[in-house]
């Protein structure tokens, strides 16, 4: 009669066991990196106790980068460069379905490139993605000029790489930048914002009001997002102009008080006695926390 041959351990095992123990490997090593085994050898990891020692290192999660340039010839070349060097890769060219991704999927990095597909460039993206995300950023852009680049850090950017890229440098840099980004360590950023009557889905960029919902232009959803961010404080004039139109209106108060005008009419049940809304004369505006009783 035949018998079973014996694994290391000096236990019979089966074909069946052996077919498992060689699929489960199998399995680890495409859904992982670093795998260290050799699957042209008979495997009998069921019984070999350090195995499950290796499972965590095994089973580490590769960093997901988030990619979003217009130019598909680039992609799929940041695709295989990143995946040699351990990434999962998702790559898009528009500016909007970028932030739809990086607020949906929650990746490790994200990657732009300031020209991009669709109505946003990759500065206003980086912004947007800024509201609610504490995500790492690099921008991989043609610009070489100094003022791009100003423009990416000032929009959030962690790093600024100019093409052509150097595949080995690319990796040093992006794993220089994820180094110190410690993710479970980092304050988190709300999505999405609720005051009373009104929420605010910032990744979607979307208003409603008692249950409706309210269009508002760029510079409304920034205003109106702003104060919301800082529900409950007093932001001064400069504050909000600085922040919404940039440095050179800073002093703009008429500018900011017709924004605010919009806004009530549109968000207040009346604009005349806004309850959410609330005016700090010579000082600034507010976004009650609550609507403002009779």
């Amino acid at each position: 009669m035949r018998t079973r041959p014996r694994n290391r351990f000096g236990q019979r095992s089966n074909h069946l066991e052996k077919i498992v123990s060689l699929n489960l490997c199998q399995f680890l090593q495409s859904h992982s990196t670093g795998f260290p085994l050799n699957l042209k050898k008979p495997l009998y990891y069921r019984y070999q106790p350090h195995f499950f020692f290796l499972l965590p290192g095994i089973m580490k999660r590769k960093p997901t980068l988030l990619i979003a340039d217009s130019d598909s010839k680039h992609n799929v070349l940041m695709r295989h460069i990143l995946a040699d060097g351990g990434f999962h890769v998702q790559a898009v060219r528009n500016g909007e379905l970028a932030v739809e991704a990086a607020a949906r999927e929650q990746p490790d990095l994200v990657m732009l490139e300031i020209a991009l597909e669709g109505e946003i460039d990759g500065i206003v993206t980086a912004r947007r993605i800024r509201d609610f995300s504490n995500v790492p950023i690099v921008f991989v852009a043609a610009s070489g000029e100094p003022e791009d680049a100003l423009r990416a850090f000032a929009a959030g950017a962690d790093d600024y790489i100019t093409k052509p890229v150097h595949a080995q440098l690319l990796l040093a840099r992006i794993k220089a930048v994820l180094n110190r980004y410690d993710r479970n360590s980092a304050a988190p950023r709300q999505s999405e914002i609720v005051c009373g009557l009104l929420k605010i889905d910032i990744p979607a960029r979307q208003v409603v009001i008692d249950g409706h919902e309210v269009y508002l232009s760029e510079t409304e959803f920034n205003l109106i997002l702003e104060l919301a961010k800082n529900k409950g404080q007093v932001l001064l004039h400069e504050q909000l102009l600085t922040t919404v139109w940039g440095v050179k209106y800073a002093h703009e108060v008429d500018y900011l008080r017709s924004y605010v005008h919009i806004l009530r009419r549109k968000l207040e049940v009346n604009p005349q006695h806004p309850k959410l809304i609330i005016s700090k004369p010579g000082v600034g505006y507010m976004l009650a926390v609550e609507p403002a009783g009779d």
